[in-house]
C-alpha cells in the first residue's frame, strides 16, 4: 500500500502543476479572459458595451468562475488518472489469473518416465516415431510381458497408421540393445483406404487391416513365401488374426520404387507385407513373442482398449 501511495501521490503532484498550468496559461491571462474567435456573438457584444457599467457583471467574476471549473476539471481528471495508474499497478504485480496461458509441457529430467527416457535414448523422434504413440506401445507391451504372454527378445514393432504408405511407417525397436533395428515400408488394407488406412474391421474377409496389439508366433512358408503369424490380443479388435490368415509377408508392391512413383505403395488383404528384401531379417527379429502394435487414433478403439487403460 505504501508503494502504490508513493507513485500515486508522485503522479498527484503532475497532474496539479500541470492542471495549475493549464489555468494559468491558456485559461486567463492577468485578469482578461482569453475567448476563442467569434465568442461572445457580435450582437451580444454589442449589448454588453452599451450597458450601464453599474450593470455589467465584475470580469474577475468569470475569472474565477472559469478557474473553479478548469480546476475542477483537472481534480476530475487527476482521480481518473490516479485511479487508472493504481489499477495498472495492481495488475502488474498480481496477473489476472482468468486469462488463458499455455501450458508449460516442460518435464523435468527427474520426472521423465521411463518410455520418454527409451524414446530420447533412441532418438526415436529423429526417425519420425511419434513419442506419444511410442509410449502407448511400450505400455502395451509391457502389460503382454506382465502376463507372461511374450518371449524373452524384447522387441516391439510399430505400424503408425497416422502417416500415408509412400512413407516409412514400420518401426522395429530392439528394446534391450536400445537400438531401431528397422525403419521400413509396410503395406495395409485394400478396403481400409488408398493412401491412408483410415478403416478396419476383424471380420473375415473385409480385406482391411486391423488395429492393435499382436504377439508373433511361428514363421512358416506359404503362398507369399517366408512369412510370420500374428496372433492378435484384443477382443473384437484383431483377435481373428489368426483365422483371417494375416500375416507378415514379403511384397513387391511394398518398395520405395513404388512408392515414389505413384505416390502410395500397393495394398494387401489385411497383412501388414513388407519390402521383399527386408522381409527375413524383419520376421526373424520378431519371431515367437515379440509384440506389434498398429496404431491409429480410432477414438473407439483407444477409449476401450483394456492394454491401454489403467
Amino acid at each position: 500500500m505504501i508503494q502504490y501511495y508513493l507513485v500515486f501521490m508522485s503522479k498527484k503532484s503532475f497532474f496539479r502543476c500541470f492542471g495549475t498550468w493549464f489555468v494559468e496559461h491558456y485559461t486567463c491571462k492577468g485578469s482578461r479572459i482569453i475567448e476563442p474567435p467569434g465568442f461572445p456573438p457580435k450582437e451580444n457584444h454589442k449589448q454588453t458595451m452599451n450597458m450601464n457599467p453599474k450593470n455589467q457583471k465584475n470580469p474577475s467574476g468569470k475569472v474565477n468562475i472559469l478557474r473553479k471549473c478548469a480546476l475542477g476539471m483537472s481534480s476530475a481528471t487527476l482521480l481518473i488518472a490516479g485511479t487508472l495508474l493504481i489499477a495498472g499497478n495492481r495488475s502488474q504485480a498480481s496477473p489476472n489469473t482468468t486469462t488463458p496461458t499455455h501450458t508449460n509441457t516442460t518435464v523435468d529430467p527427474t520426472e521423465k518416465s521411463a518410455a520418454v527416457t527409451v524414446y530420447e535414448e533412441m532418438n526415436l523422434c529423429d526417425a519420425g516415431l511419434d513419442q506419444h504413440v511410442f509410449e502407448m506401445a511400450l505400455k502395451g507391451f509391457e502389460k503382454l510381458r506382465n502376463e507372461g504372454r511374450t518371449g524373452s527378445d524384447s522387441v516391439l514393432a510399430i505400424v503408425d497408421f497416422t502417416k500415408p504408405s509412400r512413407q516409412k511407417r514400420l518401426f522395429v525397436i530392439d528394446l534391450k540393445a536400445k537400438k531401431l533395428a528397422y525403419h521400413t515400408y509396410v503395406s495395409h488394407g485394400k478396403n481400409s483406404g488408398l493412401e491412408y488406412a483410415t478403416r478396419f474391421s476383424n471380420k473375415p474377409s473385409s480385406h482391411m487391416s486391423s488395429l492393435g496389439f499382436y504377439v508373433t508366433r511361428k514363421t512358416y512358408q506359404g503362398s507369399n513365401g517366408y512369412s510370420l503369424q500374428l496372433d492378435g490380443c484384443e477382443k473384437g479388435v484383431n483377435d481373428k488374426a489368426l483365422s483371417r490368415a494375416i500375416v507378415m509377408h514379403a511384397a513387391a508392391y511394398a518398395s520405395e520404387q513404388i512408392a515414389n512413383g505413384r505416390g502410395y505403395i500397393g495394398r494387401s488383404f489385411g497383412c501388414p507385407a513388407v519390402p521383399a528384401p527386408l522381409h527375413r531379417p524383419i520376421i526373424d527379429k520378431l519371431k515367437d513373442g515379440n509384440v506389434l502394435f498398429i496404431y491409429y487414433p480410432d477414438q473407439k478403439y483407444l477409449e476401450n482398449s483394456t492394454l491401454l487403460k489403467g
